[in-house]
This record gives structure tokens, sequence and C-alpha cells, in this order.
């Protein structure tokens, strides 16, 4: 490994870790994209951190629990390299495992991180996130039960996701929050006119999920019915079906002509758009984009060393408001859906 291969650092925040600029999204390496080849997840997990790749991005609901199993050797095997983020929230009934209720209640949030920790096989969780927000309970009696969690030593930093500019400044007083996951990406660009200038000004870092649009900014998805299995949970998302997709297909000719110019593919190209945003928006940036293959990993962290100009971010502007369907097909648990 030549040492220009491993990406540069970030904190998280003004209160938050350092990390790896970009993180790795773990999350199909158990749950919602169809199989996975297990040998294969643990190649990728490894060649990540050789490249530089800290944050590694998990949730108890991913798989009902399988995807913080399958991380534990892993962590333990690097546990002072890498930093863990897991999350609560998303509850699941046992008589309808299908099924996500949303809990933000104390009791839950104290059974949620010692499950969590138990599958982890870790002492303490290093960034542990609301997952989703429970609007019948004050974001503030949650956060200070996760900020009791940090006295306890349990959990080291707090994030959360999918949160309105102003859920994030009423959490904020009560704990200081290190970094706000959502989805962004140049298909999703919801959280610029508020949550964005609200992070920047708390000193929150910005975590985006899904910076490649589901796979389909990267030139990767066709059709639903052709490319996904029938468990890939993209088949019921609107972008992904119908005319909805043949529209957002016509989208990526301009990412395709940056990435032409640049001898870079066009996931690369949707990434180091991301990446930048830090530099256009003056905050720390730290997408998760996920993956199972080491190659695609390799391709994505070299996509931190691409820098777009001004003429092909102008370029690029445009895409976001002509996207065809929300990102998902209830959005009321998101921030959009709340701001």
């Amino acid at each position: 490994m030549t040492e220009n291969s491993t990406i540069a650092t970030a904190r998280l925040g003004d209160t938050g870790p350092e990390t790896g600029v970009q993180g790795l999204g773990c999350m199909g390496m158990s749950f919602a994209y169809g199989p996975s080849d297990a040998k294969e997840s643990r190649a990728t997990l490894e060649r990540a951190l050789e490249l530089g790749v800290t944050l590694y991005d998990t949730a108890d609901a991913y798989g009902a629990g399988e995807n913080e199993r399958f991380l534990s050797p892993f962590f333990n095997a690097h546990r002072d390299e890498v930093v863990i983020a897991t999350k609560f929230a998303l509850s699941i009934p046992p008589d309808d495992p299908t099924r996500r209720i949303i809990r933000n209640d104390a009791p839950y949030v104290r059974q949620a991180v010692e499950a969590s920790l138990k599958r982890l096989d870790v002492d303490v969780i290093d960034l542990y996130y609301m997952h989703r927000r429970d609007v019948n309970v004050p974001i503030e009696e949650t956060v200070a039960v996760m900020a009791e969690l940090v006295r306890e030593g349990k959990v080291k930093h707090l994030g959360l996701s999918e949160v309105t500019a102003a859920e994030l400044r009423a959490a904020h007083a009560v704990h200081p929050i290190a970094a706000v996951q959502s989805e962004w990406s140049l298909f999703s660009r919801d959280i610029e006119a508020q949550v964005v200038p609200a992070a920047r000004e708390l000193g929150v870092a910005l975590v985006p999920y899904s910076p490649l649009g589901r796979g389909f900014l990267a030139g990767s998805f066709g059709s639903a019915d052709k490319d996904l299995t029938a468990d890939d949970f993209r088949r019921a998302q609107p972008r992904f079906t119908g005319e909805n997709a043949a529209a957002n297909a016509a989208l990526l000719a301009p990412i395709r002509e940056i990435a032409d110019s640049h001898g870079a593919s066009l996931g690369q190209i949707a990434l180091a758009w991301v990446q930048q945003q830090a530099t256009v928006h003056a905050l720390p940036v730290v997408p998760i984009p996920g993956t199972r293959k080491p190659a695609r990993v390799e391709e994505n962290t070299a996509a931190t060393r691409i820098v777009l100009t001004q003429e092909e971010l102008g370029r690029l502007e445009p895409i976001a408001e002509r996207v065809a369907g929300d990102r998902y097909a209830d959005m009321t648990f998101t921030s959009a859906g709340r701001e």
C-alpha cells in the first residue's frame, strides 16, 4: 500500500472522533440488498481499513441484529483502529419481523444499547445514533437518556439520523451531538435548506448515507424487475420503479460526461460531489457508501481525491430538482417530511 492510497481524515464535528473522510455503510452485508457473500464482505471490511476507512456504520435493525453480529469479529480484531457507529429506534415486533415501530422512550433506549453492546461484543459504542424520530417523545427526553449512556461509559459520542434543524438544535442543547446522518446525494438535497446550516452553526458533522442514490448514481441500475432480486427493498422505492426509473436514468448524462473527462466512474463523480460539500458548506462531511466488494471500496475511496471544478459543479446543480419520485414511499419519518 502506498502512502497516497490512504484517504485523508476528518473530525466528526467539534466533539466527535477523528475518522477517515469516507466511512463504510455495512447494512448490505446482511440486509436489504439481496444475497451477500460473507467471505467477500469480510475481505471488504479489511480492505477498507487498509485504505484508511475507520468509520463503520451499522444498526440494530439491520437484519434484526444480524449485521452487528456479523461485524463483531472484525471490530474486535481491530478495536483500537475503528470507530463503531450503530443505531437504535426501529423496534421489530416479534409477531411480524417485516414491520418497524419507531421507539425513542427511555426504557427502550436502555434495552437497545445493552442488546447492541452484547451483539457487537464490545464495552463501549463509539457513536450511537437515534435512527428515527418518534414525534410522540420529546427529543430532549431521548437525548437526556443517551447522555446518561455517555456518563455511564457505554457510549462515547451521540448522533441523530433524519432530524430537522429544530430537532437538532433542541437535542444539542441537552448534550453535544457529534454527527447527523441523513440521505445526501446528487439525487437527494433537501437537507441543504435547513439541516446543513444548523449543523454548521452548532459544529456538527454530516454523515450522508446513500451518497450513490442506492446505486442509481453509479449507473448500476436499469430496471427494478430485471436488475433487483425479489428481496431487494429498492423494488418498493418510488425512484426505482416504472417511468420514474427511466426518467432518473436520463439524469445521469452530465455525470457520465464529467466522469469521462476525469477518467473516472459515474459513482466516483457522484461521491466526489458529496465529499466536496464539506468545502461548499464549510462543515465536516463523511459519507458512508455501502458496498460488499473490495474493488468497490478501492473505487469509492479514490473518489476522495477527485476535485470538481466550479463549472462541473454547476452542470450537476440541476439534477436533484429533476428527480422523479420521493426517496421513500413514506416520507413522514424523514427530516424532509417534518421540515
